[in-house]
């Protein structure tokens, strides 16, 4: 049987996920090339929920359309992660080395999936200027994603490079307020024998507002909120809209340089 050609059609996708991260870090106490090494593991739970709906419209005006939607509340991926960061005054440094280890919840069959079904290696830099003395901070880490091979799908993201910035301003001791914002461009194209798409490149930017709170969790341990939303914009074969970020940490008090 042929359908006539001519006809259109018109595809709706809809994605909406709440999403927890947690992980220890663990900071060296010997120098690691001049500088504070520190190795970290995190892990991520959560909720997703995914919609489709399609319509083909033939040429003569006929149209046939159906749709699917999909919970799911299980684990994701892992993501351990090595830093090495040095300080010069004002002038702070960092590198990084992070992977992906595909453990999370992940069926190609599925719409919502916790799990992206494939390793990936990410390695790159930053640098941070802190003023103690007018409490100015702007801070700017850049990126390059190499995805491997989806064994499921037989597809293979290209490599991504990523950059995130956010510039803020102390009002105390305590809390900061400013603007966070990122940029992600897809450098090669996909692959594999289930790119039916082509390279199927993508991008997308974001821009908000933030704000962050330090404080006493203990006589031993500082406390450490931070509430930041990006608006998401100029995407191309990509999702956008708009994501929120609270992130908690606790770490222990630094020592008193001895007098």
């Amino acid at each position: 049987m042929r359908f006539p050609r001519g006809g259109d059609i018109d595809l709706g996708i809809d994605g909406h996920g709440d999403l927890f991260a947690f992980g220890p870090t663990y900071t060296f106490d010997q120098p690691f090339l001049g500088g504070q090494a520190s190795f970290s593991v995190l892990a991520i739970a959560g909720r997703n929920n995914a919609s489709v709906d399609a319509t083909l419209t033939a040429p003569a005006g006929g149209t046939i359309s159906g749709s699917r939607s999909e919970s799911l509340t299980a684990f994701g991926d892992v993501l351990p992660q090595f830093t090495v960061k040095w300080n010069n005054g004002t002038n702070n440094y960092m590198t990084y080395l992070m992977g992906l280890i595909p453990v999370g919840s992940y069926d190609p069959d599925r719409l919502a999936n916790l799990g992206l079904g494939h390793g990936a290696i990410d390695v790159g830099t930053g640098y941070t200027y802190l003023n103690p003395a007018t409490g100015l901070e702007f801070s700017i880490v850049g990126g390059l994603t190499y995805n491997f091979e989806n064994p499921d799908t037989d597809y293979q993201n290209g490599i991504d490079g990523h950059i995130d910035w956010a510039a803020s301003q102390f009002l105390n001791e305590q809390v900061h307020v400013g603007l966070v914002g990122y940029a992600f461009q897809q450098l090669t194209g996909d692959s594999g024998d289930g790119a039916t798409l082509g390279d199927f490149k993508s991008r997308v930017f974001g821009v908000g507002p933030q704000v962050g709170y330090k404080f006493k969790a203990g006589d031993t341990t500082d406390g450490y909120v931070n509430l930041k939303g990006y608006y998401e914009f100029g995407a191309k074969n990509r999702a956008e809209g708009w994501n929120v970020w609270l992130t908690v940490a606790f770490s222990a008090v630094a020592p008193k340089p001895a007098e």
